[in-house]
């Protein structure tokens, strides 16, 4: 196994370690007394439930920040056979959830918000080719915080619209999260193409011409001219964002109906985690659907990896478990809390990755958009913050 994927594993184990403990006492506490503690908040009123929520927050925008890392130099092809691998380990993570929650009601509706989730992933590994790990997180961030702040501020598509302390700073603070990711997107990167010893994918006909095989291996990313890759990397971005941003819709909307008494929605639950199960079983239902039509497109020669195996299914357990937290801090926070800072900072974190470990920025001037970036997504992180005290 690569070092970085065994440091992310430990790293995921630890995580999960410090959030089970920040508030139970890990000597006598069971599932059900977890599942009790859980839902039995105050939803964002005291300090213990704030606490609680920026600490969700923070191990929110760190996994989210890093769970490509494990894929970034494996070839996943054309990516459709990454995301349902990834997608897979995302419902393992809910079924677990769902044992310790007790399995709650599950309400279909809200297959449809992991089925948006699920059609704006499959766009994840053609964005990372063409305009990097982070630029391509970023962009796509500014468009899931406009989204998922403006439909929770204003109560769009049916849902409660929610309120905060200090509506100012909450304005302020997501208004600079969204010119950070405005400022990202002049950042250049130099983005290669993974080069691995399994440059062959398992699945393909054997019997083309040695000749052609090379470009046949290659998906339609690597075709594109650096501009049009850097356009279209962008616009997939873009669309990935916004329906990344209506994924919690539909649980916001069972629960706005079921606080004013809706005879539809008559038991629904109050507590955002109860829901995590339906919107994962969404996504992996979502994924396979599309990965069958795609098998049928490709006449049932799909590229398929099998060193993406592992580092996908990694991939995908991190990312299970950043959701989970901002179900969380969805909860005891408040969307409008949350959105800005869990969309935008882990923006933040992929491009040190970039920086640091892959070298897809260089150049004194990129760097120097960075660092104005970098203090634009702090200030709006922290404004937001505070916005909700």
């Amino acid at each position: 196994m690569d070092p970085r994927t065994a440091v992310l594993i430990i790293a995921l184990l630890c995580a999960l370690s410090v959030s089970g403990a920040a508030h139970l006492d890990t000597e006598m506490e069971s599932l059900v007394d977890i599942s009790h503690y859980l839902r039995n908040s105050s939803n964002g009123t005291n300090t213990t439930d704030l606490t609680f929520g920026f600490v969700s927050c923070a191990i929110a925008v760190i996994f989210y920040g890093s769970n490509f890392v494990p894929v970034k130099k494996i070839d996943t092809g054309d990516g459709m056979f990454f995301q349902w691998v990834l997608c897979a380990a995302v419902w393992t993570v809910s079924l677990v959830a769902n044992i310790i929650l007790r399995s709650p009601t599950f309400w279909p509706l809200a297959m449809l918000g992991g089925a948006i989730w699920a059609t704006g992933n499959i766009t994840v590994v053609p964005i990372v080719k063409t305009i990097g790990l982070g630029l391509g997180l970023l962009v796509w961030a500014s468009f899931n915080l406009l989204m998922g702040w403006a439909s929770s501020r204003f109560g769009w598509f049916g849902i409660e619209a929610e309120t905060v302390a200090r509506p100012t700073l909450n304005y302020c603070g997501a208004g600079l999260c969204l010119l950070s990711a405005i400022v990202f997107f002049f950042v250049k990167s130099d983005v290669q193409r993974p080069t691995t010893s399994e440059e062959t994918p398992l699945l393909i006909d054997n019997s083309l011409n040695t000749l052609n095989r090379p470009s046949s291996d290659k998906s339609w990313v690597d075709m594109l001219s650096p501009r049009t890759k850097r356009v279209v990397g962008s616009l997939l971005a873009v669309v990935a964002g916004l329906l990344y941003g209506s994924s919690f819709i539909p649980v916001l909307y069972i629960k706005h109906r079921a606080a004013n008494n809706d005879s539809r929605f008559s038991g629904a639950s109050q507590f955002d985690l109860d829901y995590v199960f339906a919107q994962f079983s969404g996504i992996f239902l979502t994924s396979t659907v599309y990965f069958v039509i795609y098998c049928t497109f490709k006449k049932n020669k799909p590229q398929v990896f099998s060193k993406a195996v592992l580092p996908g299914f990694v991939s995908g357990v991190m990312w299970g478990v950043a959701t989970c937290c901002w179900f969380l801090a969805n909860h005891y926070l408040s969307a409008v809390v949350s959105f800005p800072i869990i969309t935008t900072v882990p923006g933040l974190i992929a491009a040190i990755w970039g920086v640091v470990v892959f070298k897809e920025v260089k150049g004194l001037r990129n760097y120097v958009v960075l660092v104005l970036a970098f203090c634009l997504v702090l200030t709006g992180a922290l404004l937001t913050a505070f916005s909700k005290v």
